[in-house]
């Protein structure tokens, strides 16, 4: 069984006063930093299908961004577009099935994983607690402006139409979907699984699995930066970005999840500010959700990006 009304639960998190502030001049920083796309076309990846390339771009603090994207050789007219963001320790796939199906489908590698490190490598583990007493140099900060940032990138891409791109993952590349819906106006719909860094102090308290006991750990050692800690981790919380989310949007839970749990789920939900949204709890399911929910994910984007 799930556990008791996780659908009831009430979230700890308090959003700051300055939260508009802080990522508005975080925003303004990145502003001033010229994206550089670079696309390299890759024959080995490629098929008779699907075109795939290698994708870089500049992002906060000038840190260079890779990403693959997939387009269908054969198309009539400008394409609608998938973002794809990655979970914790995944690497970013090449998304040839969703080209096949007729978007143009980008896949980023934020910093620290494989292809965008060599300006930064907090490790797995390791992103989750790097500065997590310093707001202003926090992973995330950077780590979530190189996903919006990946909307720019689609952007400058003939073959998209900017009125059609949307954004999906699971797990962190729940929490980036839902941060990337919220702060890109041009997201038009966002279907994100098993979201996390959503609750982040309550999840302290839900669940003895990584990767949250990382901050449990460090804890642990720092007992005095506690306050610190939590007032950081405010700033980041994608409960505290939910609200600013307009677009179409789903979202899954497993009610068996003791990674990221169904009880923050529910409470970004409920904070979502969109007027068309939908929730998908599976008693059964842990973590991830394959079957039956991707074709769920595909009506989704094909209702309201391929109309």
């Amino acid at each position: 069984m799930g556990r008791a009304a996780p659908d009831r639960y009430v979230s700890t998190v308090k959003q700051p006063a300055d939260f508009d502030a802080f990522w508005k001049d975080v925003l303004d920083q990145a502003s001033r930093v010229p994206l550089k796309p670079e696309t390299v076309h890759d024959p080995l990846r490629s098929s008779r299908e699907v075109d795939v390339y290698q994708v870089r771009y500049d992002s906060l603090d000038w840190v260079r961004i890779f990403g693959w994207y997939s387009v269908p050789k054969q198309r009539d007219g400008r394409l609608p577009a998938i973002l794809y963001t990655p979970g914790y320790a995944q690497e970013p796939p090449i998304l040839k099935d969703w080209a096949k199906k007729g978007y143009a489908a980008l896949s980023v590698a934020p910093r620290g994983k494989v292809r965008s490190r060599s300006q930064f490598d907090p490790g797995y583990p390791g992103l989750l607690t790097h500065n997590i007493v310093d707001r202003n140099s926090y992973s995330y900060r950077g780590f979530y402006v190189d996903a919006w940032r990946a909307v720019d990138y689609l952007l400058t891409r003939d073959e998209v139409d900017a009125e059609r791109i949307g954004v999906t993952g699971i797990s962190q590349g729940g929490a980036l979907t839902v941060t990337t819906a919220a702060m890109r106006p041009e997201i038009r719909a966002a279907a994100a699984g098993a979201p996390y860094l959503c609750g982040f102090v309550d999840n302290l308290e839900l669940t003895c699995n990584y990767p949250y006991q990382e901050i449990n750990d460090y804890l642990r050692i720092h007992p005095e930066s506690r306050q610190a800690v939590e007032e950081t981790l405010a700033y980041f919380d994608i409960l505290n970005f939910a609200d600013k989310m307009t677009c179409p949007f789903i979202v899954y839970v497993g009610l068996q999840d003791n990674v990221c749990p169904a009880e923050t789920g529910f409470a970004l939900f409920r904070l979502v500010g969109s007027a068309d949204k939908k929730m998908y709890p599976y008693e059964a399911h842990s973590h991830m959700v394959y079957a039956p929910h991707d074709a769920i994910v595909d009506e989704f984007f094909s209702k309201h990006l391929r109309p």
